[in-house]
């Protein structure tokens, strides 16, 4: 099993250069690990296909209902963002460098990941990559 972030996982539905090897891995796995805030953001990413106009209504539904499939499938586990990791990712903040630049949301899939035993993260989010690494964790980006 493997951990990966939104920025990855969207690569397995939306096709992007990195979108086949991300599907390799992926399917290798045979499950991947992911914080549940990566469903949220995942949809709000397919909505934003929707809203710019690059997919149809009818694209939209086709892509939500393969991510259903695969979720029924077992291709996702999810991580639960629980007060734990929460708490931990206020810690990280409180400790970062003040050059380091974190989102919130990014913070949470390395905390998950790190709670979950994980020494590595697939991700293609570049700050979030910079603070894997000052948090011990390795940041792999697939192309």
């Amino acid at each position: 099993m493997i951990f990966s972030d939104t920025s990855t996982l969207a690569k397995f539905y939306i096709v992007e250069p990195e979108s086949a090897a991300v599907r390799r891995v992926f399917e290798r796995a045979g499950q991947v690990m992911l914080s549940q805030l990566a469903r949220a953001e995942l949809l709000g990413v397919f909505h934003r296909r929707l809203r710019e106009r690059n997919w149809t209504r009818a694209e939209f539904q086709a892509c939500v209902r393969q991510f259903q499939r695969d979720e029924a499938d077992g291709l996702w586990v999810w991580a639960p963002v629980d007060s734990a990791t929460l708490v931990a990712v206020c810690e990280t903040f409180l400790a970062l460098p003040e050059t380091l630049f974190l989102r919130t949301a990014d913070s949470i899939h390395l905390m998950t990941a790190i709670k979950q035993g994980f020494d590595a993260i697939h991700t293609h989010d570049r700050h979030q990559s910079g603070a894997a690494e000052h948090l011990g964790i390795q940041a792999i980006i697939l192309s």
